[in-house]
């Protein structure tokens, strides 16, 4: 009876601790995950005028960044929090909480607000933005992407690419430079959602639950095409 007590008992502190982990999701956190599904739903709404099909085939990672600002229009201060999933065969990996800082993009983006996507297209440019901040054309490589499903990568630079990237504004996706912007994990948010332990590689190898919030998202990015993991 003893061990069916401290059996029982565990199982409590178990259960409570759970509910505490769900509780740390913050509403800005909730609305990151539902605002990055609403841009993945966005491409597939746009056949012939979203990401090349091959491009989502062959890529690793994806980094969704919604609603990208810019403090002033051609100065820089441009800032993100997006999430970043990875393949782990046929699923995607719990989303890993993501920050962009420090672009200067200029008149390329055009707009005070956009929504950006950035495919990562093997494991050794996603094993860069999981270690620490990488800056983007200096510590990873990165091309604006080409546009239509059916397209391919047009040139050398899109082809050998660790990340290939996307803006979408007023709901058109184009190909944009991120060159120089700063883009690591969210420390913050990934210790809200999965604890202060919580390691970047581990949770996009698929060995860590993703929180429920989080399903709407991955059920999207599998509708997307479904191909190989990275290249």
């Amino acid at each position: 009876m003893r061990f069916r007590f401290v059996s029982l008992t565990a199982a409590c502190v178990a259960m409570i601790g759970a509910a505490v982990a769900a509780a740390d999701i913050s509403t800005g956190e909730i609305k990151r995950l539902d605002d990055a599904t609403t841009v993945v739903r966005a491409l597939r709404d746009q056949p012939d005028k979203g990401i090349p099909e091959k491009l989502w085939q062959n890529a690793a990672c994806v980094v969704i960044i919604p609603n990208l600002k810019k403090a002033a229009l051609g100065i820089g201060g441009e800032y993100g929090k997006g999430v970043m999933s990875c393949r782990t065969g046929e699923k995607w990996s719990a989303p890993l909480f993501m920050q962009l800082a420090k672009g200067s993009w200029g008149a390329q983006i055009g707009a005070a607000e956009i929504d950006l996507v950035l495919l990562v297209m093997n494991r050794n440019g996603a094993e860069k933005l999981l270690k620490n901040k990488v800056s983007l054309g200096a510590d990873a490589s990165v091309a604006a992407g080409p546009v239509g499903r059916a397209a391919a990568a047009a040139t050398d630079a899109q082809l050998s690419a660790e990340i290939v990237s996307y803006s979408r504004t007023r709901g058109v996706f184009a190909g944009v430079d991120l060159s120089g912007g700063t883009l690591g994990p969210d420390k913050d948010s990934n210790t809200d959602v999965y604890g202060a332990n919580a390691d970047p590689i581990a949770m996009t190898s698929g060995s860590v639950k993703a929180p429920a919030q989080a399903q709407a998202l991955l059920t999207e990015l599998s509708r997307q095409a479904v191909g190989t993991s990275g290249r």
